[in-house]
């Protein structure tokens, strides 16, 4: 892997108006890099060139879209330890995470290639005599591609790719926390035969290149995926020029123990849902709902299972739980500790920060137990290594505080009742909801995306992905009489 650390745009490898320095969380004596920043004329060149490639690109048919997208998907399963390895020194995933998500990227290429191939179109009878009609998908334009820092490769490779593989020209502002792994996808972008500016990364800070890019007319659509606030400006700004958005936000998602559940096995999906990624996932499980009557002997088995959890350096062997991302990061997570306590809720384990061989963010997993739903801990997103336990008297009540929430993304249950599971598909309201499984983990050929304030627009992944990055055309064509 190079050390390249330039922006790429219209083709080239560019360096920025500035730097900025990325340090390894799990031990911030390593530097990694001084990562470029793109400045207000070189994302207005971006998006010019975008113009200008994606006609071109469109024009060169399925087959050649095809082949592309196949082997950018290609080399990142064939480099998933490389590219694995570096993610995990940047993002502080463990190593093994880490290769997984690389992989789990090239399958999101792979897959996209396939629906390139697979973007029918339908015919239709007119009512009209004479008259034949036909719809198909044409692309947006031009997208506009804002991605997070905890999923620095799966996330953008999901928006990617159903991008080019529909015909779009890309403009991709990632997050500045992991500017590394957005240099090691584009790297293999730009080694693709495709049209010069078809693809462009234009890294910078949100409140300057992220705000130029969300208000330029040049966009016909942007896919964010990041906080409310964040998503809401976006929208906000959006709706001046009439841009297509679709936007994946917060979570506080539940997971509901029910009586008749496997307890053991209850543990180990609460534990892996809610510390695992150290809790930095949109779908982690930080509110757990249970039932009274097996309550405590949850409580105790799951202390057990976070204080038995290794936390360490991430490509340390061994580590289950790596660092959290930044220092900010972290700054916020035990303030959230200390808004718990100060609530009323109890603190069982965990909590705070720990000492490491090396000097990283680290933090133990905690525990709250007897919080109420009202509580903060249990309204605002944390993204944080933190669950919060409820009890409740009844399925009902469970059901109840787990659709207490503005949020709705994913949601889970254990239970060993057909009747409770099938009933709880039914009535949660969340995009996603799990039976007897972790709420974090979702397979890439379906559709993902939740409801309220979690997700605003069409859904990402599979094929209901062609909604967003296409356009449907309707035609009519009176062909006459033949002479």
């Amino acid at each position: 892997m190079t050390n390249r650390t330039e922006i790429y745009v219209d083709g080239a490898w560019q360096a920025g108006v500035s730097t900025i320095e990325k340090r390894n969380p799990s031990d911030i004596s390593d530097v990694i890099g001084l990562y470029a920043q793109a400045s207000a004329d070189q994302l207005d060149a971006a998006l010019d060139a975008a113009r200008r490639a994606q006609p071109i690109w469109w024009a060169a048919g399925v087959q050649k879209r095809h082949d592309v997208l196949m082997a950018i998907g290609t080399e990142l399963m064939a480099r998933a330890e490389e590219i694995g390895r570096m993610l995990a020194r940047e993002e502080g995933k463990p190593l093994a995470e880490g290769k997984g998500e690389v992989y789990r990227a090239g399958q999101f290429f792979t897959y996209f290639a396939a629906e390139v191939l697979r973007l029918h179109g339908d015919l239709a009878e007119s009512v009209r005599p004479g008259i034949e009609i036909d719809v198909r998908r044409e692309p947006v334009g031009v997208v506009a591609i804002i991605s997070p820092w905890n999923f620095p490769v799966a996330t953008p490779a999901w928006k990617i790719a159903p991008a080019l593989a529909f015909g779009n020209a890309v403009v991709w502002k990632p997050a500045n926390v992991t500017p590394a792994s957005a240099v090691a996808l584009t790297e293999i972008i730009a080694r693709q035969d495709i049209p010069k500016g078809l693809f462009n990364l234009v890294s910078g800070a949100g409140r300057e290149v992220g705000q130029r890019l969300v208000e330029s007319r040049d966009v016909d659509a942007i896919s964010f995926t990041g906080s409310v606030p964040v998503g809401r400006g976006i929208a906000a700004s959006a709706v001046t020029n009439m841009t297509k958005v679709q936007m994946e936000m917060g979570s506080k998602n539940p997971m509901l123990i029910m009586d008749d559940a496997d307890l053991d096995l209850a543990v180990a999906h609460a534990a892996g849902s809610a510390f695992g990624g150290t809790g930095q996932k949109c779908t982690a499980a930080s509110r757990l709902i249970v039932h009274e009557a097996i309550h405590d002997a949850f409580v105790e088995k799951l202390v057990a299972a976070a204080q038995a959890l290794k936390v360490g350096h991430a490509l340390a062997e061994g580590t289950q739980i790596g660092p959290v991302v930044s220092e900010s990061q972290l700054a916020q997570n035990l303030d959230y500790v200390g808004i718990g306590k100060s609530e009323g809720a109890e603190l069982l384990c965990g909590g705070e920060r720990l000492e490491r061989p090396t000097d990283g963010y680290y933090m133990a997993p905690a525990v709250f137990a007897g919080t109420r739903n009202d509580m903060r801990i249990n309204r605002e997103e944390m993204f944080a290594p933190i669950t919060c336990v409820m009890k409740a008297a009844s399925y009902d009540e469970a059901l109840s505080i787990a659709n207490d929430t503005e949020f709705g993304l994913t949601a889970g249950i254990m239970t060993g009742s057909l009747a409770r599971a099938s009933h709880f598909r039914a009535s949660m309201r969340a995009g996603c909801v799990m039976v007897n499984l972790p709420t974090a983990g979702t397979d890439y050929h379906v559709p993902f995306g939740g409801r309220g304030s979690s997700s605003f627009g069409p859904r990402e992944q599979g094929r209901y992905a062609a909604e967003f990055y296409t356009s449907v055309k309707t035609s009519y064509v009176a062909a006459g009489t033949p002479q």
